[in-house]
């Protein structure tokens, strides 16, 4: 496919092995490294990495509008995230529906300078609602998991001023009462995790999940399929970026309410009917979450430049 983007340099022989036998563990390792370094495969192997993702065209350009190098919200990790060893930029696997390729810039908050060898990871639903790794969990049959459809969705809201904008009315105050398990990065774990616990994965699958390490201009790409929907939540794709090893930043992505119309006229979104929560009533949504997005040949271009904050000093 053409707009696909593998997203490491590794030596001959990890390419041989295949880049996804890097596990995500010793990738983070040797990005804290700063540069490159040995890794181990999870194959028992070891081969050598240069952590910096390889792009085919010059996206600079396109994040002029995509946002500034104000602190970007942290939220919530759900309740579906664990490390799925996926490292790659085409996470769409089996799944069906429109095709979306992301494009993320890390900058460093106070500097605005541009954050390589991050390691940027990103997990969503897809067209059914579902999450892989929890699709018993996320369909309703599990107990009823925070965030699933048919369980209670997430009340947390972001942590950070809310800021003002197009496509909805943020909430205006915070829930009342101790925050959900998962909740909201305030008060939690660096980078926004809140201190939820990550998921025991309760099946195999690992579709619409993947990492990929920021290149020298601190950018990302992902190849992935539009997300679809689930009781309570509008629709987003969460994103984690750790800097030196660490979760420095916990974050949502979220898409214009016009484009989520009009993806969701179409199969494989058509038959899922029912939606119940939008931007302007959800309680996670910020404008400042909203990718930029523009028309990509048989699907969608989004950008987003997400501003972390590696020394955690809350700026």
């Amino acid at each position: 496919m053409g707009h696909d983007h593998e997203g490491q340099r590794v030596s001959r022989r990890t390419a041989l092995a295949g880049i996804s036998s890097i596990g995500l563990g010793a990738l983070l390792a040797a990005c804290g490294q700063g540069g490159g370094s040995r890794a181990a495969t999870t194959t028992g192997a070891s081969a050598d990495v240069s952590p910096q993702s390889v792009t085919t065209e010059d996206l600079t350009s396109l994040f002029a509008a995509s946002g500034t190098c104000t602190l970007t919200a942290s939220t919530t990790q759900g309740p579906y995230y664990f490390d799925a060893d996926k490292i790659r930029s085409d996470i769409r696997e089996d799944r069906a529906g429109t095709r979306l390729r992301l494009a993320v810039r890390v900058q460093d908050s106070e500097s605005c300078a541009a954050v390589p060898n991050a390691v940027v990871e990103i997990w969503h639903c897809d067209a059914a609602g579902l999450y892989s790794g929890a699709e018993s969990l996320s369909s309703g049959g599990g107990g009823g998991a925070p965030g699933g459809a048919g369980g209670t969705p997430p009340s947390g809201a972001p942590s950070g001023a809310p800021d003002g904008g197009p496509n909805g009315t943020p909430p205006t105050g915070m829930p009342s009462g101790a925050p959900p398990s998962g909740g909201p990065g305030a008060g939690g774990a660096p980078g926004g995790a809140g201190g939820a616990a990550d998921l025991t994965p309760t099946d195999d699958k690992r579709y619409l999940r993947g990492a990929q390490v920021t290149d020298a201009d601190g950018i990302v790409q992902f190849t992935t399929a539009w997300p679809g929907w689930y009781a309570g939540r509008t629709v987003h794709i969460h994103a984690m970026v750790h800097v030196n090893d660490e979760r420095t930043l916990t974050t949502q992505l979220m898409m214009d309410e016009k484009l989520n119309s009009a993806v969701f006229a179409k199969e494989p979104y058509a038959g899922h009917t029912g939606r119940d929560t939008f931007n302007d009533g959800d309680s996670i949504y910020r404008p400042g979450m909203l990718l930029t997005v523009s028309e990509d040949g048989d699907g969608y271009l989004g950008v987003i430049t997400l501003a972390a904050d590696p020394d955690h000093n809350g700026r």
